[in-house]
């Protein structure tokens, strides 16, 4: 049976590689509160969606630090797994953890994409996994090489995303009414001029009540 085109939250899983902030530093390819917005508003999104996360960490004690705080705040007690290889797909634990969701669709984040986004997705990508790269959630060195890592994903075979559509393929309807309050609070908070534009409709058609006289 071919493959929906469309993820649903039964089929996929989160993949946070190296949301760092000794990596961030060297991120040129975003600006970089704009890259912990967007990271943010995809975990969020993961967790409103009951999506299993494997966050994941390297160099923590010597460079890049923990998992950002914010970041962190938003995928709640999940604790990350300390790596030494760039390749997620190369460490035992890490691949471990991944494959005991029992999900065949992969939605990776992280930094830096020149390394250690792109080896695990074309690691994966090899053995039959469906992979989407979150492209506004992944930094690179500079905007051509990040530029270059997406194309060379995309050749072999990954779809690349943004984590809006993510939250709206998720969604899909906004009848959904378990999941409505939170996923509209999150393209409230995080998604720009589309949020203004929820907010306004809201207070359109929801108009506030006058203050009471005196």
């Amino acid at each position: 049976m071919a493959i929906s085109p469309l993820i649903t939250p039964a089929d996929c899983a989160l993949l946070l590689i190296d949301q760092q902030a000794g990596l961030a530093f060297g991120v040129e390819s975003i600006p970089r509160q704009t890259l912990l917005n967007n990271v943010v508003a995809l975990a969020r999104t993961a967790k409103l969606f009951q999506l299993p996360i494997i966050a994941s960490t390297s160099a923590s004690a010597v460079y890049s630090g923990p998992v950002m705080p914010a970041v962190q705040a938003a995928i709640g007690d999940i604790r990350s797994i300390e790596r030494r290889n760039m390749n997620l797909w190369e460490d035992e634990a890490a691949k471990a953890a991944v494959m005991a969701t029992g999900r065949r669709r992969l939605l990776v984040s992280g930094l830096l994409t020149e390394a250690c986004v792109s080896f695990p997705v074309l690691s994966a990508l090899a053995e039959g996994f469906d992979v989407s790269v979150i492209a506004d959630t992944c930094g690179g060195l500079t905007p051509d090489s990040h530029a270059l890592a997406l194309r060379r994903m995309e050749a072999a075979g990954a779809t690349v995303t943004s984590w809006l559509q993510v939250l709206l393929e998720l969604q899909r309807d906004w009848t959904h009414r378990e999941t409505y309050t939170e996923a509209r609070s999150i393209v409230e908070n995080h998604a720009g001029g589309y949020g203004i534009g929820l907010n306004y409709a809201r207070d359109m058609i929801h108009p506030a009540s006058p203050p009471a006289a005196g």
